[in-house]
């Protein structure tokens, strides 16, 4: 994004000298400064973090009703037709209440004069104000932040200034006509956000929080009866830009840095430090940021940080929650039988046990290393089962693949529906040996859940094998197998309805905790 931006931005001049300008920038808070002092006061920042509790409690109600729409979503729009209109009535929808809105907005405001103090940047803001409904010299208020584009909406609400001084303001956009455009907007960023299309809500959050920040610092202009007490609405409306985005998503450093950066002005880092934190708190006591809530909704396997709290409460074991009785491959296989295993399971890995029956774990082997193995055709000869020669003990019955055959074909491994295998390769034998992983990370079944999943988690793993005390493979945990809902579903209390405690289950649901024991 960043490379099409600059060479966009650059080809004005044909690709010669460089645009110094910022690509993405909401305007320079340059006059918010007075001797160097910023343009608001300390005991302000108390209004500052009720501000951004304000952003939280408006993120925390947006994302309940996302919430809700999303669930209703997934049980009546599920096919590709119904994602499609439903994608059509939004935009229908939006289009509607964003002409309608201002159509309703008859009263025509005149535009600011030009004052000397402006800066070139607020005098362009004054010619981005529509006339729609109004004579050439009036503009729309309403209408001057539904049809212009979102950032020159939100530059128009940090940058027209109003400072509260009697005799002194450009009185720009009123209360009501802030308050007129930010309902329907919230509501069609709640209702857009989910449907079949590529749109974000960066933007859209940060237009709506403007608004809420510019209703917030206009109405305290107008308690303090326009004597200057408060600090510019624009400042208000930087906040509250913050909070309306950190109340949403819960995000904290990386959207302070981007306003930061986007404003030019490091004097409001600890307003906006403030807002977000705020936001967050009070967002955080009702339900998660929204990214979360889709990822819990759509059943993405992400584990957090933190260990899920059931798995702390019921003292649970990897072996409650493991996929029993894997499927597992034994050091020499056939062709036939490894590929018809990779068609009827899809995992991607593999336990190798240590052969002549054994369960004892020997190693894993991936997924794309055997369909490889057989693509590339390196297996030994057809024959008798060759499990027990001696000669095996230090050499490979196929051939090898080399390092290099793996590098060229990554990342693009061969699937089992690309691989042909006729019916002479079918008994030849594959050696599994000289490609498994004979060192890989295990846990015991007996492990404490909380100790899988910091383990999971830290090393970045994919695949965990649950093995005995003797080694023998008992199962094994993927991602999905520790996700939280996973997790519910697995602990749930079916076998406790006699009013045992914690300790009598989970000591009663692995008798081979006590089995290491010799009493």
């Amino acid at each position: 994004t960043i490379y099409t931006l600059y060479v966009v931005r650059t080809s004005e001049n044909l690709w010669g000298s460089a645009d110094s300008t910022k690509m993405f920038s909401f305007g320079e808070f340059t006059y918010n400064t007075n001797e160097g002092r910023a343009n608001f006061s300390v005991w302000e920042l108390l209004l500052f973090a009720v501000l951004g509790a304000l952003g939280g409690l408006a993120g925390a109600f947006f994302n309940h009703l996302n919430e809700k729409l999303t669930k209703w979503r997934m049980k009546h729009v599920t096919s590709k037709p119904f994602r499609a209109l439903e994608a059509l009535g939004v935009c229908v929808v939006c289009s509607t209440v964003f002409y309608a809105v201002p159509c309703l907005w008859r009263r025509c405001t005149p535009k600011p004069l030009v004052q000397v103090t402006w800066t070139d940047f607020e005098k362009e803001l004054v010619e981005e104000l529509v006339p729609f409904g109004c004579p050439a010299d009036s503009y729309n208020e309403v209408a001057s932040l539904f049809f212009t584009d979102s950032d020159t909406a939100i530059k128009q609400l940090f940058h027209f200034r109003e400072s509260g001084v009697f005799n002194q303001d450009v009185q720009t956009f009123s209360s009501l006509a802030i308050a007129t455009f930010y309902v329907p907007y919230f509501l069609c960023a709640c209702l857009t956000y989910g449907i079949a299309v590529p749109s974000g809500l960066f933007v859209p959050s940060l237009l709506s929080g403007a608004a809420l920040g510019r209703l917030v610092g206009h109405l305290l202009h107008r308690l303090d009866g326009n004597s200057g007490t408060f600090a510019d609405s624009g400042t208000y409306a930087l906040v509250g830009a913050a909070a309306g985005l950190g109340g949403m998503a819960r995000m904290t450093i990386s959207l302070c840095v981007i306003l930061l950066e986007a404003t030019g002005n490091v004097a409001n880092l600890l307003p906006l430090m403030l807002a977000l934190m705020a936001a967050r708190w009070v967002g955080n006591v009702f339900n998660h940021g929204l990214y979360d809530v889709h990822i819990h909704l759509k059943r993405l396997p992400y584990l957090e940080e933190d260990v899920p709290h059931v798995a702390a409460e019921r003292a649970a074991h990897a072996a409650q929650v493991m996929a029993a009785d894997p499927v597992c491959f034994a050091p020499l296989v056939t062709v036939g039988d490894a590929y018809d295993t990779l068609r009827r399971h899809k995992h991607a890995a593999f336990p190798v046990v240590a052969g002549g029956g054994s369960t004892q774990l020997a190693g894993t082997i991936l997924r794309q290393t055997i369909c490889m193995l057989i693509e590339h055709r390196a297996f030994g000869a057809p024959g008798d089962d060759p499990t027990g020669r001696p000669d095996l003990r230090t050499r490979a019955l196929s051939p090898l693949l080399s390092a290099a055959v793996f590098e060229r074909a990554y990342p693009k491994f061969p699937t089992v529906e690309e691989l042909r295998v006729p019916e002479v390769d079918r008994g030849c034998w594959l050696d599994l040996r000289p490609y498994a992983d004979t060192a890989p990370a295990t846990v015991q079944d007996c492990c404490s859940l909380a100790r899988t999943y910091r383990m999971f988690r830290t090393l970045g793993l994919r695949h965990l094998v649950v093995v005995d005390s003797a080694n023998r493979v008992r199962g094994i945990i993927t991602r999905k197998d520790l996700d939280e809902h996973t997790l519910l579903e697995r602990l749930a209390w079916t076998d406790n309805d006699n009013g045992e405690d914690l300790e009598t289950f989970s000591v009663e649901a692995h008798p081979s905790t006590m089995a290491r024991f010799s009493v």
